[in-house]
């Protein structure tokens, strides 16, 4: 954690504010639901709900404390996994985490109903909501789990949902088998059963992508590189864990010789949370292809986090391989300070010492991935942001995320731009920059429904070149090089010197203008 702040401190210094939106800044802490039933072998679904309401509240915007953090911040109070604690203890427990809520519940099934019950403890009110109470048939439990997401995020924030059958309606369907064997793989603690357990429920729902990213997980555990790869792989982009899924996968194609591959997955992580290790990784597999910046990449991790020995000894490799030998030195000596004991480093600062040629070794790659650190404390900022700036009026506020937005697109943070143009816009609806900044990144993203719509808004409040461009590039992808035309010139009439607008027109007027659709259908 140590570490992970150093390097948000040079982000705060490096940008004109750090943040992540979440809903409110809200970390929630979902507790596995207690059995109060008789029944047997439905001690599963305990934990069935935290799995499915976390899906749900993460999906809403929530930060969820996963479960692997949850059964460590447990250890360490001395509480076994399978024992249920006290609401004090659990109060403790939040606290040390800085959860804002938890959610507590308990399920009975009395051989024909089965019902469920959540409550909501806020944290800093110490205020414990009423009761929701969802019941149905053992076979409609993920229909009475999405029921009581429902509940809960009207609980937080009633602006967040629509009308619960269309909101129930909405959420993936889980198949109960399928979503039992997810749950009992991730409790077992042996490997082998793990393995079957998540098979079966991918094999069930193909499109299981939590099943899909925890059999990658065991096969990279176990160090079988070729099988994790293939299952990181099935994991989408969109799902909200695909930056960990991407890290794993490109460690994965790092062990199998596949670099190419293995670049593309760090960088797909490196714009979407941009923590040191990942740079880290980024800079050792330029390094690995030739590639001449990774150096640069090296550089920023001994920025970000000057006390880590392995960052010291990958930034002296590389500024060795680029003939400065006195700058190594000096790296190595610094790595040797922090820590005396690495005999590779020693070795290779007195080779460098020698002079004459010297074969560098290899550079350190690194396996450890800790977005939740990133996350948590990237809200903390958020909301002192928010606090800093409550007293502005509405469009000096949205001025601000706006601003942050274009920063974050220039440096290829698209998802973080996507939250400061969002946060823009639900603080002031007529912000023209923030709808105009949210259709570009979403048309970059083949999104282009909803790109449509953002850059029409945009332009019905002031029509902007911005945002006539954005509506060219979706024409164009669709392949309707008129109508892509007709809004650059309309981009033109409003600014006649835009670069973007004149580069844009000479590709609509050159032959390879009509361009294949793109593989997302827009709708009128």
């Amino acid at each position: 954690m140590r570490r992970f702040l150093l390097f948000a401190l040079i982000l705060l210094l490096a940008l004109p504010a750090f943040s992540q939106s979440y809903s409110g800044g809200h970390i929630v802490l979902i507790v596995p639901f207690e059995n109060t039933s008789k029944s047997p072998g439905i001690e599963w679904i305990g934990e069935a709900f935290s799995e499915v309401l976390g899906n749900r509240l993460s999906a809403a915007g929530f930060f969820v404390i996963r479960r692997e953090d949850r059964v460590y911040a447990f250890d360490r109070l001395g509480i076994p996994a399978n024992v249920r604690p006290s609401r004090a203890t659990l109060y403790r427990m939040a606290e040390e985490m800085d959860v804002d809520y938890i959610v507590l519940g308990s399920y009975n099934f009395d051989g024909r109903s089965f019902t469920a019950h959540a409550q909501l403890l806020d944290m800093k009110r110490v205020h414990l909501s009423p009761e929701a109470v969802e019941a149905g048939a053992l076979t409609q439990l993920v229909e009475i789990q999405n029921t009581l997401a429902w509940d809960l995020l009207r609980n937080l924030d009633a602006t967040l949902v629509g009308p619960k059958n269309t909101y129930v309606a909405a959420q993936a369907a889980i198949r109960l088998d399928a979503l039992e064997a997810f749950v009992r793989g991730t409790l077992a603690t042996d490997r082998a059963v793990k393995i079957k357990y998540f098979k079966d429920a991918a094999r069930i729902s193909p499109d299981y992508s939590e099943a899909a990213f925890q059999l990658g997980r065991v096969y990279f555990d176990n160090k079988d590189y070729e099988q994790a790869a293939q299952w990181f792989a099935k994991v989408p982009q969109k799902e909200t864990f695909a930056g960990e899924a991407n890290f794993f996968l490109g460690l994965s194609y790092y062990y199998t010789g596949n670099l190419d591959k293995a670049q593309a997955a760090f960088s797909f992580v490196a714009a979407r949370v941009p923590l040191i290790e990942v740079y880290n990784n980024l800079g050792v597999v330029a390094s690995r292809r030739g590639q001449k910046d990774a150096a640069d990449y090296f550089e920023r991790t001994v920025q970000a986090d000057s006390r880590d020995e392995d960052y010291r000894f990958n930034y002296a490799v590389a500024l060795y391989r680029g003939g400065d030998s006195a700058g190594a030195a000096k790296q190595l000596k610094e790595a040797l300070a922090i820590k005396p004991q690495d005999s590779e480093a020693k070795a290779f600062l007195d080779a460098v010492n020698k002079g004459g040629a010297v074969k560098p070794p290899l550079e350190r790659i690194k396996r450890n991935y800790d977005e939740t650190s990133y996350r948590q404390l990237a809200m903390e900022i958020q909301s002192a942001n928010e606090e800093r700036h409550a007293n502005l009026n509405p469009a000096e506020h949205a001025a601000i995320h706006v601003e942050r937005g274009q920063e974050f697109m220039k440096q290829g943070l698209y998802d973080q731009a996507e939250s400061e143009f969002r946060e823009a816009i639900l603080v002031d609806q007529s912000a023209v920059a923030g709808h105009s900044g949210l259709a570009q990144v979403l048309e970059g993203r083949d999104e282009l429904t909803e790109a449509r719509s953002e850059a029409i808004a945009a332009n019905r409040i002031k029509p902007s070149a911005d945002a006539f461009l954005t509506l060219a590039q979706i024409e164009l992808k669709q392949n309707r090089a008129d109508a892509a035309k007709e809004n650059v010139d309309r981009a033109l009439r409003l600014d006649p010197t835009n670069a973007a607008a004149l580069d844009l027109k000479k590709t609509i007027a050159s032959p390879s203008a009509v361009r294949p659709q793109s593989t997302q259908r827009d709708r009128p």
